[in-house]
């Protein structure tokens, strides 16, 4: 658990890092710098439900709950559910859910041949990075999302409902804006991170690990 104490303490080593070199972008020069990876974020994933040996992915639904709190607010690590700035100004709800459903419609070719499966997402969080995070310090893609997996002729349960955190680093600066030019948006780049987390969670036999990307990571699990 990440009490206060942590959370202040976190916010220290921030302030240290002002030495720190960060690639901001040149048309935003803030002055701002990077946070140290000196903290491991928490593991992120609830313990690992069976497996199935293979899997036929039938179908798949995404909910993306109407009760999940959407920021605009131009801050670094807005408080929120979701946060996203990938698409133009619009429904929050419906372009977090055909992003979801991209990244399922691009693993399922892949899962053929095996037990039949119906899938449902039920998102839980989605923050992508502001407009100030991503032309100054760059940050984290922090998302968590319960996935179910159903067999489509009985309804039943084939497994244990399982949460997967599926973070993922963030460009920021220069490296963000080169990225861009060259196709590699944040929704170019979340579509397929979240094709890859499906197939890992779906495929290996201990699912999808979630990756350890320091201070601004434990500080979106603060919030």
């Amino acid at each position: 658990m990440i009490t206060t104490k942590h959370v202040l303490g976190l916010v220290a080593l921030l302030g240290l890092s002002a030495c720190a070199s960060v690639d901001t972008a040149s048309r935003n020069d803030t002055g701002i710098t990077s946070a140290p990876a000196a903290i491991a974020a928490p593991a992120g994933a609830t313990e690992a439900a069976p497996r199935l040996a293979q899997i036929a992915l039938t179908g798949y639904e995404v909910e993306v709950p109407g009760y999940l709190k959407v920021s605009e607010a131009n801050a670094y690590i807005p408080r929120a559910d979701i946060v996203w700035r990938g698409d133009a100004p619009g429904d929050r709800y419906r372009q977090v859910e055909a992003i979801f459903e991209a990244g399922l419609a691009q693993a399922a070719p892949t899962l053929q041949g095996g037990v039949p499966a119906h899938a449902k997402i039920t998102v839980r969080r989605f923050h992508g990075l502001t407009e100030k995070a991503r032309y100054t310090t760059g940050g984290v893609h922090n998302i968590i999302f319960d996935l179910a997996l159903y067999d489509p002729a009985t309804g039943a349960l084939l497994r244990p409902v399982e949460t997967v955190h599926a973070d993922m680093r963030a460009l920021g600066g220069n490296r963000a804006i080169e990225a861009d030019a060259a196709g590699q948006t944040q929704k170019v780049r979340v579509t397929e991170h979240l094709r890859r987390t499906l197939l890992e969670e779906l495929t290996q036999p201990g699912g999808h690990e979630n990756a350890r990307l320091g201070v601004i990571q434990a500080l979106n699990y603060a919030r």
